[in-house]
């Protein structure tokens, strides 16, 4: 069993990301999605550490906040958070697409 430490570092950086919102903007919101889909993050890097080829709820994850970021950053054209955190979450994309082969 290899263990999914990108997996687990992307979702650490969503609840992270999360908190740092709430603290400096006071946004609900940034607080509930940054742990929710950290959350979901982090239980997809346990299934992919359990099974390579389960890439299911990950990819839904990733998915979601690279719409969203993306959105953001295409609205504000401000790099930081929304440009990097878009770019991550398509690394992480690609990430678990090479778990399939």
């Amino acid at each position: 069993m290899a263990i999914d430490w990108f997996g687990f570092g992307y979702a650490l950086m969503l609840i992270a990301g999360g908190c740092c919102g709430f603290s400096r903007k006071g946004s609900i919101e940034t607080l509930f999605s940054g742990l929710v889909l950290g959350l979901i993050s982090a239980y997809g890097a346990m299934q992919v550490s359990y099974n390579r080829r389960d890439i299911n709820i990950s990819l839904f994850a990733a998915a979601a906040v690279t719409v969203v970021m993306g959105q953001r950053y295409n609205h504000s054209r401000k790099f930081m958070p929304a440009g990097l955190i878009t770019i991550i979450s398509i690394v992480m994309i690609f990430k678990l697409m090479i778990n399939l082969t």
